[in-house]
């Protein structure tokens, strides 16, 4: 049995949410082979980084190309749209097929089965987060053959939203947690003043930068009573231009100017790995965002939350906005500052207990690492579909 981990994005983010699977898998002895499969450099130093000795002892890492052809389409298109990442998968299907089990944190490797044919290869999805938007519960999800989600909230919204069979969703928990664990990572960031997190989705339907982000900035820059965490999604500067598919949409992200660089509490990261790896989640006092999943993350440690509401989205009783019951809700950048002043105060009278009830939601966490629980799950898929093989074979040679 042959089962790929394949790592195909710009950035590393989603490498959290698979590959301590993979490492789960060798360290309990998988009687397979386990392949991490990545495409660019970023991506294989993060691997080698994470997986250490794992690699090559137990692990066989594999660096996926383009062809020269793919390449120069690339170097055309790819700062608007990712055309590499969808061309890796032609331009590698040798690979692909010989892989018996193929696990993911996202949705396009779903072109392996619908246009390029490998109807036999077992896809796993992983995702990667725990968020509410509604793409993340679209019909693609039926698409693969069995999903890994990390608690009872993403298992039902699969169910109700996007159509999956619930005996093809395990629920193991949230391996990128383990991870953190493993690594012990903190930020270091000066404590005499509280401190914020600014972290705006990359959307820009969805996106406070673009309108308010850098009017939040300045409220930083001109009061120096608290530090700022500027950390932003790592995709949303990782391109000159974003393009969103679930609502169509393009828009510049832009550049940070010269101002916010100067002075001592203003701490910008555009896509570092402290930017992947939680250390920003579990370094702040305060979250402020809109609708990145990355809030989940930060409230497995309850903190007050505010959230922009820049486009003044009707949020209430929407589950796409479910994380917005975890904090203040304001229209824009006008009444951040006020915000910020009460949000200690109304997290522990209303905010606390409503951000746990969201973290027993979205996270099954019982002790056991996730990625274990992850593990176990591939390794039974495996050998039930190793049995389906070997008893279909022995059937045609009788």
């Amino acid at each position: 049995m042959r089962i790929g981990f394949l790592f195909n994005h710009d950035q590393i983010h989603q490498i959290g949410h698979s590959l301590p699977i993979a490492m789960a898998l060798a360290q309990g002895g998988f009687e397979g082979e386990i392949v991490v499969a990545t495409t660019n450099e970023r991506l294989a130093q993060e691997v080698r980084r994470v997986a250490g000795s794992l690699l090559e002892s137990r692990i066989t890492h594999v660096e996926l190309s383009l062809a020269p052809g793919s390449e120069r389409l690339t170097r055309f298109l790819g700062k608007i749209v990712p055309a590499g990442k969808l061309l890796l998968y032609r331009d590698n299907l040798d690979f692909f097929r010989s892989l018996d089990m193929l696990v993911v944190a996202e949705k396009t490797s779903l072109l392996l089965k619908t246009r390029y044919g490998l109807t036999n290869l077992f896809m796993v999805h992983t995702r990667h987060g725990a968020g509410d938007r509604a793409i993340g519960f679209n019909k693609e999800s039926a698409g693969f053959d069995h999903v890994l989600c990390s608690g009872e909230k993403i298992r039902n919204r699969l169910i109700g939203d996007a159509g999956v069979d619930p005996d093809s969703i395990s629920v193991v928990g949230y391996p990128k947690f383990d991870m953190v664990r493993q690594n012990g990572r903190t930020q270091h960031i000066e404590r005499d003043r509280p401190v914020v997190l600014y972290n705006p989705h990359p959307a820009p339907h969805l996106s406070s930068w673009y309108d308010d982000g850098r009017a939040v900035l300045d409220i930083f820059r001109r009061s120096p009573d608290r530090e700022l965490i500027f950390a932003p999604h790592v995709m949303l500067f990782e391109r000159p231009f974003v393009v969103t598919i679930d609502k169509l949409r393009i828009s510049r992200a832009g550049t940070i100017r010269h101002r916010y660089l100067h002075g001592d509490n203003i701490h910008i990261d555009l896509g570092s790995r402290a930017s992947t790896d939680m250390s920003y989640t579990m370094a702040a006092d305060i979250y402020l965002g809109d609708a990145s999943s990355q809030v989940y993350e930060f409230l497995v440690r309850p903190r007050p939350c505010v959230f922009l509401n820049s486009h003044r989205i009707a949020w209430e009783g929407n589950p796409d906005f479910a994380h917005w019951q975890a904090g203040e809700v304001i229209s824009g950048p006008v009444e951040l500052e006020a915000a910020l002043d009460r949000a200690g105060t109304l997290h522990q009278q209303r905010y606390r207990a409503i951000q746990e009830r969201l973290v027993a939601e979205s996270f099954d966490l019982n002790g056991r690492p996730s990625s274990e629980r992850a593990a176990e799950v591939i390794t039974a898929l495996a050998e039930r579909r190793r049995t389906r093989v070997l008893g279909r074979a022995v059937v045609q040679a009788a």
